[in-house]
């Protein structure tokens, strides 16, 4: 069930740079890797843990919406931590710059980033959305620490999953770009040093030191929106902790946790 240390299994390795003790766990289905380290943490485990699923029967996105990742198809795994910094701001938008900078730093492939959680192809109305990051925090029950247990869920297609009238927006697979024989191991090992060192470097600089990152990635800049109380305007970027800026007729509105979509051209 769980990847043997003895091994020295590659993501071992790279977790221990976060957390000597830290564990990594490999199994076939899950109800989900999220609700899995969440349940762990009220019980009082907040170790370090990154936990990969191959499936997920009850994978979670933001809004609660349903993420199922079928196995061999997609990469879904939450890593738990314990995090402190300064201001939490950000942080999923800071996740999404590690992801998208692991996958493609040169942006030849046009990877960007949807506010506030999505890892997307193109920009505007044509957006395909390749994968989510849900983040979760429980308090840790400890005084003389100022810091939470923080699960940081990605879930990323591989193969483009079957359209469904389910989906907000047509979905992406990055085999479609880095080729048909992509696994998801290998995404995993792309991904985790970039993100590890991400998140320390969140733990201490806060999302200011990703705003100049994201926002040349960013897939809605420019573009009409709508959100989800009816208001209009024009994206305007992000500021530096993270939050939203729209540009409407009674002026700049700054958006914290709106759904958001983009108002197709006339």
């Amino acid at each position: 069930m769980s990847d043997n240390a003895r091994t020295a299994h590659p993501v071992q390795a790279i977790l221990q740079r976060l957390d000597p003790l830290a564990r990594f766990e490999h199994v076939p289905v899950l109800d989900s890797t999220n609700t899995e380290l969440m349940r762990r943490a009220r019980a009082g485990d907040t170790s370090t843990c990154l936990l990969w699923a191959d499936q997920q029967t009850a994978g979670r996105g933001r809004m609660g919406r349903d993420w199922q990742g079928q196995s061999g198809d997609a990469l879904t795994f939450s890593l738990g931590m314990v995090l402190s910094p300064a201001d939490w701001s950000g942080l999923s938008l800071a996740v999404g710059c590690c992801l998208a900078d692991s996958l493609d730093p040169t942006h030849a492939l046009g990877l960007a980033l949807k506010w506030p959680n999505d890892l997307v192809v193109g920009q505007g109305a044509n957006m395909r959305k390749l994968g989510g990051i849900l983040i979760e925090t429980a308090v840790r029950h400890d005084p003389a620490h100022a810091s939470r247990f923080a699960v940081i869920g990605i879930g990323l297609n591989l193969s483009a999953p079957a359209p469904s009238a389910h989906y907000r927006s047509e979905p992406a697979g990055l085999r479609e770009w880095l080729g048909q024989a992509l696994q998801p191991q290998e995404v995993l090992h792309l991904l985790l040093p970039h993100l590890t060192q991400g998140l320390q470097r969140f733990e201490r600089e806060g999302f200011a030191a990703f705003h100049s990152a994201y926002l040349r990635r960013d897939a809605l800049a420019g573009h009409t929106l709508t959100l989800s109380n009816g208001t209009q305007g024009k994206a305007a970027g992000v500021d530096s902790q993270g939050v939203l800026q729209i540009d409407t007729h009674q002026g700049r509105v700054q958006v914290n946790s709106d759904e958001v979509s983009v108002t197709a051209a006339p």
